[in-house]
C-alpha cells in the first residue's frame, strides 16, 4: 500500500515538475510571427467572440509552429493538414494558393475546424464545441463521434471530459495539451 509520501514522490511531483514547463500561448517562448493570420482567419471563420489563441495553441501543440513541418502520414504545415483535405477545403476556398504558404495553411486549418466545430451542436457550450472540434481534427470526427456515443451509454454527455476517456490517447493528450496552453501561468 502507497503511503501518502509516496504517492506524492512517484505521481503527483513529476506531474507538477511538466505543468510547470507548460507555457501559455501568449508566453514570449512562442513566436507571434503568425498571429496575425491566427487573428484574422478565427474573426473570419468562427466570429469575434472565439478567442483566435485556441488556434495558435493547436498550431503549437501540431507543428510547434514550423511552417516546414511535415508528418509520417504527409500531414504538412503549421496546422499539420494532410493534402487530401487541403484540397477539398480549397474546393470551396479556390483563393487558397499553397498548402506550404503559412498563411493558407493556418486559414485552411481554421476553416476545417468550423466545419468539424458546426458538427458539435448538440447543447454543448462554446469551449467544449472547440474540444470536440479539435478532437476531431486530431482523431477523425467518426472515432470521436463514436467515443461521444460510448459516454452518452453512461449519462448525459456535456463535456469533453466525460468523452475523453472513451477516445484514442493520442487524442486525449492532444485536447488537453491544447487546453493547458491556453492556460495562464
Amino acid at each position: 500500500m502507497l503511503t501518502l509520501r509516496w504517492f506524492l514522490l512517484l505521481v503527483l511531483l513529476p506531474g507538477l515538475a511538466y505543468a510547470s514547463l507548460v507555457r501559455h500561448v501568449g508566453d514570449s517562448y512562442w513566436s507571434d510571427s503568425y498571429d496575425g493570420h491566427f487573428r484574422k482567419y478565427t474573426k473570419h471563420y468562427f466570429g469575434p467572440h472565439v478567442d483566435w489563441r485556441w488556434f495558435k495553441a493547436q498550431g503549437i501543440a501540431e507543428s510547434g509552429l514550423q511552417p516546414d513541418a511535415s508528418s509520417s502520414a504527409g500531414a504538412k504545415g503549421i496546422m499539420q493538414i494532410l493534402p487530401a483535405t487541403y484540397e477539398d477545403i480549397r474546393d470551396k476556398n479556390p483563393h487558397f494558393t499553397h498548402i506550404d504558404e503559412p498563411r493558407w495553411n493556418i486559414a485552411a486549418g481554421i476553416y476545417y475546424d468550423r466545419m468539424l466545430y458546426r458538427k458539435w451542436k448538440k447543447g454543448l457550450p462554446t469551449e467544449e464545441r472547440l474540444a470536440f472540434a479539435m478532437a476531431s481534427y486530431n482523431a477523425g470526427y467518426r472515432n470521436v463521434l463514436r467515443a461521444f456515443r460510448r459516454a452518452q451509454k453512461v449519462g448525459d454527455v456535456k463535456s469533453w471530459e466525460q468523452v475523453a476517456p472513451h477516445a484514442p490517447g493520442e487524442t486525449r493528450f492532444y485536447v488537453k495539451r491544447i487546453r493547458r496552453l491556453m492556460q495562464a501561468d
